[in-house]
């Protein structure tokens, strides 16, 4: 074998090496993209359950207006957040908000034994796993590749095709503990 042709061979393994792992960032870029819309759309599906579920509390005068209105506002900021922190920081909110009315919920025995409101509360409790569900499934997506963009020789290929690092969506320690508190309701 000449020279040349040793030289040919590298110059191929090494073309062939660049577009594999340019189509792996591509593909996990793509992953990234598909499984965040997943996410908004479940963010969506359980902002239009909120006024159901908030008309259904409202009928009980004593429930305390300040959790309504800020379920209300939570709804508000999620449906006008445009950028993906925005729309983090409202489910984070809104997560949050919701446990706090569900905790208070246990107070009102005719609300608890309400029929819309179990079946609200179980749509939404449902919808929450869905969403934890898709975050778990975004962060890992976003995990292998900001692990990629980092490991050699790859490192080198990111930065010259300008792939940036990801964040992962993340619920705020204090929107967890609420969200732990949120009761499930078995009918």
């Amino acid at each position: 074998m000449s020279f040349g042709m040793i030289v040919l061979l590298i110059i191929i393994a090494a073309v062939g090496y660049l577009i594999m792992a340019y189509n792996r960032f591509a593909s996990l870029r793509a992953g990234i993209d598909a499984s965040w819309s997943d996410i908004d759309v479940q963010l969506k599906r359980r902002y239009d359950l909120i006024p159901a579920l908030v008309d259904t509390v409202r009928g009980y005068k004593d429930y305390e207006a300040e959790t309504l209105e800020n379920v209300i506002k939570a709804r508000q900021q999620g449906l006008s957040a445009g950028t993906m922190d925005e729309k983090a920081a409202a489910a984070n909110m809104i997560s949050g908000a919701l446990g706090k009315m569900f905790a208070l919920a246990e107070a009102y025995p005719d609300l608890k034994a309400n029929t819309n409101f179990l079946k609200l509360q179980d749509e939404l409790s449902n919808l929450e796993d869905a969403i934890q569900s898709a975050r778990r499934y975004y962060n890992a997506i976003v995990r292998d590749y900001n692990f990629r963009r980092e490991a050699f020789p790859d490192v080198f290929i990111a930065q010259r095709f300008n792939y940036t690092p990801r964040d992962y969506f993340e619920l705020d320690a204090s929107e967890a503990a609420e969200v732990k508190k949120m009761p499930k309701i078995d009918l």
